[in-house]
């Protein structure tokens, strides 16, 4: 029977979100423990930053939560509902939240390269997960392809693989429309044709498409590595997110997680358990290389403000 304690919050002392999830929680150490056989994959820790930016923090949306939409043209990514709900606004200044991503995002394109000699063009994707419902993955999911968006040199696609719960059209605003599942259940259908552009330079979406009740199944047909490798051969310069659902709550996650050359697995610093995240990773085997990315992390006073630097402190 395994330990159940909570993975709680950084105390309030100084040091980088890395050092503080490390003294907070020993991940290296406690998987090593745990890795029940030889080849289990040991996540590494990168961290991302608390639900807020320099305003007063801002609860993560969970997936039940109503979000309002308005009427935008197709691709037109609604500014103010990005703000809404806290998340990364293209073209804002440089403050908290875009510092923690791009640490975020460094440390995934570094893991990219360093497989890509053995993955291939499979190291261009990443699968963002988390072990629960409501631990803030398709939050960071939606922060990381925003913030990927910036660099000079790649495109990215983000795929909401999430098919029981969609949310990442409404959440940018957008309309839901064909998608990978469409695409999964009839070769007839030309997965780039789903592809949605946004008016965020280099930022492009393909919907969850049509519900179906043998998802697990499409995405476990020998289809799936054929669209993955179409959608990679459209553009040698894209990168693949897929946001998919909890781990532990649908199986797609760990499906899917055979396909991709990375896992971003969302741990939740005051609500995800030992057990859970041990679980979590077991089942998402299927790719050797998990990052773990803790969020939700409050921050001491004092301590690291990446705004600051920008000129973008809190007032007093």
């Amino acid at each position: 029977m395994s330990e159940m304690r909570p993975i709680r919050a950084a105390s309030p002392s100084g040091g980088s979100l890395l050092e503080r999830a490390a003294a907070v929680y020993d991940f290296q150490a406690d998987f090593r423990a745990a890795t029940p056989a030889a080849g289990t994959p040991i996540p590494a820790v990168v961290v991302a930053p608390p639900p807020s930016v320099v305003q007063p923090p801002i609860a993560i949306p969970t997936p039940e939560a109503p979000v309002a939409r308005r009427a935008t043209g197709p691709g037109v990514i609604d500014r103010a509902l990005l703000s809404a709900q806290g998340l990364l606004v293209p073209g804002a200044p440089v403050g908290v939240l875009a510092e923690e991503f791009r640490l975020v995002k460094r440390q995934l394109l570094l893991t990219a390269r360093a497989v890509k000699a053995a993955q291939g063009d499979r190291s261009r994707t990443i699968l963002v997960c988390s072990a629960n419902p409501n631990e803030g993955k398709t939050y960071c999911s939606l922060n990381l392809a925003l913030s990927l968006a910036a660099e000079r040199d790649t495109e990215v696609l983000l795929v909401d693989a999430d098919f029981a719960k969609p949310d990442v059209m409404a959440r940018l605003g957008l309309a839901e429309g064909k998608g990978l599942l469409d695409a999964l259940a009839n070769p007839a259908i030309d997965i780039e044709s789903c592809v949605i552009h946004t008016d965020v330079p280099q930022l492009s979406l393909l919907p969850a498409g049509a519900k179906s009740n043998q998802d697990t199944e499409l995405l476990a047909s020998a289809r799936t590595s054929v669209l993955i490798q179409q959608l990679l051969d459209a553009n040698p310069r894209r990168m693949v997110i897929f946001d998919s659902p909890p781990a532990l709550a649908a199986s797609p996650a760990a499906t899917l997680a055979q396909h991709v050359g990375q896992v971003m697995l969302v741990v939740r610093a005051d609500r995800t358990n030992d057990g859970d995240l041990r679980e979590a990773v077991g089942l998402l085997g299927g790719c050797a290389e998990i990052q773990l990315v803790l969020n939700s992390v409050s921050y001491a006073p004092g301590g690291r403000r990446f705004g600051s630097y920008y000129g973008l402190e809190e007032p007093k």
